[in-house]
């Protein structure tokens, strides 16, 4: 309508392809369907058809049934063989009495419709309208995909380079905060200093997080160092970490078979902290953590840690993912949510599967399986 925005007036005009061996009849078609918005492709053969549809997308076919050299039928059943053309509409065309055989044999071609000629130019436009709109409305969910994945990915290179360029000015106060607590022994020096620190670091683990996150989408994958390492010491070392932080906390680990494999072993500890918080974190007080990990395979060693706390059913599907993870029955939210989905990466990125069970009888549960190469 006038002085409305046509809402598909930046898409390319949409392509109808006519087969017809005679002149006449290619005419007669165009002419009905001629529209400032559709492209029209004649072919005079089977042959021509084909090496049109290995060139254009093609939003609707209309087939003469009969050709020489090849009829309707035939044509229509190399088109539905072909992956690039075997969803195309394909109507048939035909100047034959009504043949309830031929109508099946053409709907067993992958026909949606026959016409008959005469035909009827109110009928065949009516027709061709359903299937233009149906071309666009595809075209426009696959540009606003296009859309959305660029700004997606935009999105993300902005966090990449927010997180690295705010890693300076915090190096900066932190380094700042220490010479004061080293500098002034006051009370109120020593607590502020001390608060300036945490803060820095809790905001450095944060920004480590924003840039794993654009490591893991914009770079295929998080990178790996690979050296050789021993799973026990790595969980060791995070366990001693977590045990400053939760004073009153209680983990109980166990090792069986042999636990070296050829890992990260900064990557695999970001793991084991992000699990091992998360148990301390959301768990039962009182009641420990445990860590087990089984080397008894000769390809893979499994890492579970385990601890009493339920998880709702309906937020295990979606715990791995990105600022989901952190949800928990309370509605508080840790972080940016990040942790779960991170560790995630990391054993993928190990050729490795996480996965996480949790019931209301006996206990939350992760278990990570790590190839040992």
């Amino acid at each position: 309508m006038i002085g409305q925005e046509h809402p598909y007036r930046d898409l390319p005009r949409v392509k109808f392809l006519l087969v017809d061996d005679l002149e006449e009849n290619l005419l007669a078609l165009s002419a009905l369907l001629q529209r400032d918005d559709v492209e029209l492709l004649l072919a005079r053969s089977g042959l021509e058809a084909l090496e049109l549809l290995l060139v254009h997308e093609v939003a609707l076919a209309f087939l003469d049934v009969q050709m020489p050299d090849m009829d309707g039928f035939e044509l229509a059943e190399l088109i539905r063989g072909s992956e690039r053309t075997r969803n195309v509409p394909l109507i048939f065309v035909t100047a034959g009495v009504r043949d309830e055989r031929r109508m099946f044999k053409g709907y067993e071609s992958g026909a949606v419709d026959f016409l008959y000629k005469p035909i009827e130019p109110h009928i065949l436009r009516n027709k061709a309208e359903v299937f233009l709109q149906l071309h666009r409305q595809k075209q426009q969910l696959a540009l606003e995909l296009r859309e959305r994945t660029e700004t997606l990915r935009l999105n993300e290179m902005f966090v990449a380079i927010l997180g690295h360029d705010l890693r300076n000015p915090l190096s900066a106060v932190m380094m700042a905060a220490t010479l004061l607590q080293r500098s002034y022994k006051e009370e109120v020096a020593q607590k502020a200093s001390q608060q300036i620190l945490n803060g820095g670091k809790r905001m450095a683990k944060l920004i480590e997080n924003m840039l794993d996150l654009a490591r893991a989408r914009l770079a295929g994958g998080i990178p790996l160092a690979r050296e050789s390492a021993c799973l026990g010491e790595i969980t060791e070392r995070v366990v001693q970490e977590y045990q400053a932080t939760y004073p009153g906390s209680i983990v109980e680990r166990r090792i069986e078979g042999d636990d070296h494999g050829f890992w990260d072993g900064d990557r695999l500890a970001q793991v084991a902290a992000n699990l091992l918080g998360n148990a301390l974190q959301h768990g039962v007080p009182g009641h420990p953590v445990c860590i087990g990990i089984d080397g008894r395979s000769e390809h893979e060693v499994v890492l579970v840690i385990a601890n009493r706390g339920v998880i709702p059913a309906e937020l295990l599907p979606v715990i791995f993912d990105p600022f989901r993870g952190g949800e928990r029955e309370s509605g508080r939210k840790e972080g940016l949510g990040l942790g779960l989905y991170i560790a995630q990466q990391i054993v993928k990125a190990h050729g490795g599967v996480i996965s996480m069970s949790s019931d209301d009888v006996l206990q939350t549960m992760v278990t990570v399986r790590l190839p040992r190469r």
